[in-house]
């Protein structure tokens, strides 16, 4: 399904202590989870957190991650992780994300993500309110 051009969302990330590994920068786990937090971020600016998928009957879950690691992360930098909605299929997408510092992108990643119905497990149709929701 190709549609207007993706539009994208961003949120600012500081590397914390927490973050740190024993190579001393910012482990791969939790790059994982800042592309999961953007996304995350991103539908809730859009209007649909938990409570609004639950009440639709139907939830995005990861199907699968491709991560690039480019460039190390310390403790301190902050970092701009930017997300988009890049491809769509009847009942999934492929979200794209990127971190980076300044100008210089220190990780990507595309997540397939797929809308399952809650009652039945199964993919579900993507409804035209949620790519318009993503797409404008």
């Amino acid at each position: 399904m190709s549609l207007c051009p993706p539009v994208r969302f961003a949120i600012p990330i500081t590397a914390v202590a927490a973050d740190i590994d024993e190579l001393g920068h910012v482990g791969n786990q939790v790059y994982l989870r800042w592309v999961l937090d953007v996304a995350m971020a991103h539908s809730r600016a859009r209007g649909w957190d938990h409570p609004e998928y639950r009440a639709f009957g139907s939830i995005f879950v990861v199907r699968r991650h491709e991560i690039d690691y480019i460039a190390q992360v310390r403790e301190g930098e902050t970092l701009t992780a930017e997300t988009w909605v890049d491809s769509w299929r009847p009942a999934s997408c492929i979200r794209k994300s990127e971190l980076r510092r300044g100008d210089t992108v220190v990780c990507r990643a595309a997540t397939t993500w797929a809308l399952m119905s809650l009652s039945s497990g199964r993919p579900q149709r993507i409804p035209d309110e949620l790519i318009t929701l993503f797409t404008t």
